[in-house]
């Protein structure tokens, strides 16, 4: 009986736990906010992150209370001899926040680990030909983002993608509006919309400007979007966003409904911070 009152209370405490987690994380969310932001913060922001000095005030406060709540939780782990600093933190946490002003957000819930590699890394896939003889791949990447809680970035590539906001090409918004589309499971282009009403036209242009792309990747077409995104519609909706963020006067003109698309996605409008 007293091993059954036991088990009994153990399992009640054990649900009570789980039950305030929501509780415990906005509570403790509120008090990494409540601290100032760090002077030396302030300058790597400046220093690494151009596109900082465009945004309106109020974004650049929130970003800046993202920054802070995002270092808190995620583990930032060196690869290949890498030292983690608050360089790396700072840089990579202003980019990936960018994807969440202005909405309602938990923060890559769930993203644990970001491996940083000095350069861009190889990894080994093996592939099966048409014969069925097996072979070991070997690819470059800048970036991956994986649905098992990882996301893994060359610190290099990191460092141009910030340093050129308007270029197009950014790893770390590439790879974290991967992480964006993988809160939904596989990513597939669809992540959550702020209302179920939003889907029908989301899937019909994103489709439309998709099979678009396609076109122009396989006859040559020049097009505001890099050909990657016409790999499949998960790279589609991170190459876009890219563009989105970097390339947003050209991509409205070219691409109004696409962009009006990503803007109510996304909250925002960055034509107004250029």
């Amino acid at each position: 009986m007293i091993a059954l009152i036991v088990l009994f209370i153990s399992a009640t405490a054990a649900i009570a736990w789980i039950a305030t987690i929501p509780l415990r994380q906005r509570l403790r969310r509120q008090k990494v906010m409540s601290k100032p932001f760090p002077q030396p913060w302030r300058k790597i922001l400046k220093q690494r992150f151009p596109y900082f000095k465009s945004m309106p005030t109020d974004l650049q406060l929130q970003l800046k209370k993202h920054i802070q709540i995002f270092i808190d939780e995620k583990d930032f782990v060196g690869c290949q001899g890498l030292t983690i600093t608050d360089e790396i933190k700072v840089t990579i946490a202003a980019q990936a926040c960018l994807l969440l002003l202005n909405r309602k957000t938990d923060f890559y819930p769930k993203l644990k680990h970001i491996l940083v590699y000095p350069h861009a890394f190889i990894t080994q896939q093996q592939v099966t030909d048409a014969a069925g003889v097996q072979s070991l791949q070997q690819n470059v990447h800048l970036g991956e983002s994986w649905g098992n809680g990882k996301v893994i970035l060359s610190w290099h590539n990191t460092l141009a993608g910030a340093a050129q906001p308007d270029d197009g090409h950014n790893v770390v918004i590439h790879e974290f509006a991967h992480q964006l589309d993988q809160e939904t499971g596989d990513a597939n282009g669809a992540p959550f919309l702020q209302k179920l009403t939003d889907y029908p036209t989301w899937s019909e242009t994103l489709r439309s400007e998709f099979n678009q792309l396609q076109y122009c990747a396989q006859n040559h077409i020049p097009s505001l979007f890099n050909y990657y995104g016409a790999t499949n519609p998960a790279e589609f909706f991170a190459v876009i966003t890219e563009t989105f963020f970097e390339k947003p006067q050209q991509f409205h003109q070219e691409h109004p409904k696409l962009f009006q698309e990503l803007s109510r996605f996304y909250q925002l409008n960055p034509i107004h911070w250029q």
